[in-house]
């Protein structure tokens, strides 16, 4: 398909059809909410205990807040990208962000309709019933439209037709994250690489024992010259360019957008020197001079930090008050098992900002595990020193139940990076690159790398990876993910 007849369908048709269908979908459930509201068998009734009345609560008398409240989801909706066709193209990001922009509008309608004193009065039972209709009809829609356009040939279309420019280790990285994924937004055209050294395109840092990309895999086209570029952007109906090598000479930059220009092709360079935080990456100017850095992490914003510290302190209250009648009982399994030990294990270890906390636990090994425990990283599987006891405890988590004690008193949150030892952090932070990060928030009871699985003697630079994708990426929906999935997630737990 013609360039200009796919962007047509992905910037233009797409979007007015999934807002045609949100439209239809919303009052939909806003007429379905009304309907079980009060028309149903199932409605409540006068004299019910539930039963407000609501003078005027006909279908019609109910019309312009039905036409307002489908008007203002569809408004959400747009303002939360899922009329994006890149967004469409990944399933469970369109799910989340459909239940955002629906817990929005269950705050906002009401609102509304209070502030524009609609009439008759909106019913908060309607409210609530409508986002659960909303909720099940507009994913159900979406999840309709995902099917059709992934299992026919309107994918390819809706894909953005790629060129890399230049090749490192970040351009094999996003190449192979493009293949990997048939549905995916991007689609590779080509690479673009010059041969030999002797060249403006090639970085004078870059190892020569780079490995090339694959011909049987990709399609490369060598570069005689960069005025080339534009017959390839042609020849490949290219949507976007992205460079990959920042350090290319002003001159050539400069050469390389006015050809993107002239081809109208999006473009977009890879900032090579940021590793980690990439979602906290943020554009300034100061007079005209562009300023690209990390901002503040979502995390450490003062509101967000008071809202998750909220979130900790009731949790710990409510942890500490139900697991107490567990404690006692697996402390009197412990004595049983090993009357010589205490009930509780303590331990140092490196929180926020690298200072060091006492760690509470239930003992899950015998009274002189510490003493052969300073080389290990993690607890192997089969451990001859654990406990009968201990084992199941750390099959189900029951030995960390103390560390509510640490949420409390705000040396740990309920969600966030394990924490380590001294020895380990030391270690570790000289062979792991961007170790030290995770000590930017509280250690956490679970975290997004063991609700994955990373405990135990899994990879610790994956565990990495996983702590620093929670902490740029963090949101109080997150935590909910993560404290959810620790009920149901053991993988490794040992």
């Amino acid at each position: 398909m013609p360039r200009n007849s796919a962007k047509f369908l992905r910037e233009t048709l797409m979007p007015a059809t999934l807002v045609t269908g949100d439209t239809l979908v919303a009052f939909g459930g806003l007429a379905l909410g009304w309907w079980l509201r009060y028309a149903s068998p199932l409605a409540p009734r006068a004299g019910s205990g539930l039963f407000i009345p609501v003078p005027g609560a006909t279908f019609v008398g109910y019309l312009p807040l039905l036409l307002v409240g489908a008007m203002l989801l569809v408004a959400i909706f747009a303002q939360c990208g899922l009329y994006d066709t890149r967004l469409l193209l990944r399933r469970y990001q369109t799910l989340n962000a459909l239940l955002k922009a629906a817990l929005v509008w269950l705050v906002a309608y009401p609102g509304l309709a209070l502030v524009l004193k609609m009439e008759p009065p909106i019913s908060r039972l309607f409210v609530v019933l409508t986002f659960g209709c909303v909720v099940v009809l507009a994913g159900a829609w979406r999840a309709a439209v995902y099917s059709a356009v992934t299992r026919g040939g309107i994918v390819a279309r809706l894909r953005r037709r790629t060129v890399v420019f230049g090749w490192s280790e970040d351009a094999r990285a996003l190449v192979d994250e493009i293949a990997r994924d048939p549905t995916h937004p991007f689609a590779l055209a080509c690479v673009v690489t010059r041969p030999g050294t002797a060249t403006p395109f090639r970085a004078a840092d870059e190892s020569a024992a780079l490995t090339p990309p694959d011909s049987d895999t990709m399609r490369i086209t060598p570069l005689a010259e960069l005025d080339e570029l534009g017959a390839v952007l042609e020849r490949e109906a290219a949507d976007l360019l992205i460079v990959i090598r920042p350090n290319l000479p002003r001159l050539d930059v400069e050469r390389i957008v006015e050809i993107c220009e002239h081809a109208y092709v999006e473009w977009k360079i890879v900032p090579g020197a940021f590793d980690i935080f990439l979602s906290g990456l943020r554009l300034h100017t100061i007079g005209r001079v562009p300023l690209l850095g990390v901002e503040e992490l979502a995390i450490n914003r003062f509101f967000n930090r008071g809202l998750k510290r909220a979130v900790d302190l009731a949790g710990a209250l409510v942890g500490l008050v139900l697991s107490a009648p567990v404690v006692a009982a697996l402390a009197l399994l412990i004595k049983r098992e090993s009357p010589d030990g205490p009930v509780f294990f303590r331990q140092t270890r490196v929180g926020t900002g690298h200072r060091p906390f006492t760690l509470w636990k239930l003992r899950s090994m015998v009274p002189d595990a510490a003493a052969t425990d300073a080389a290990r990283q993690s607890t192997a599987r089969g451990d001859t020193r654990l406990l009968r006891i201990g084992a199941f405890m750390r099959r189900w988590n029951l030995d960390e139940l103390p560390q509510f004690w640490n949420v409390l008193r705000g040396d740990m949150s309920l969600v966030g990076p394990r924490p380590e030892r001294p020895q380990h952090v030391d270690r570790l932070s000289i062979e792991i690159p961007h170790y030290l990060p995770r000590h930017l928030v509280k250690p956490g009871m679970s975290g997004w790398a063991q609700v994955n699985g990373l405990r135990g003697d899994s990879s610790i630079a994956q565990r990495i990876q996983h702590d620093i994708y929670y902490i740029e990426n963090w949101s109080l929906w997150l935590d909910m993910q993560i404290i959810l999935l620790t009920f149901v997630r053991w993988k490794n737990a040992y």
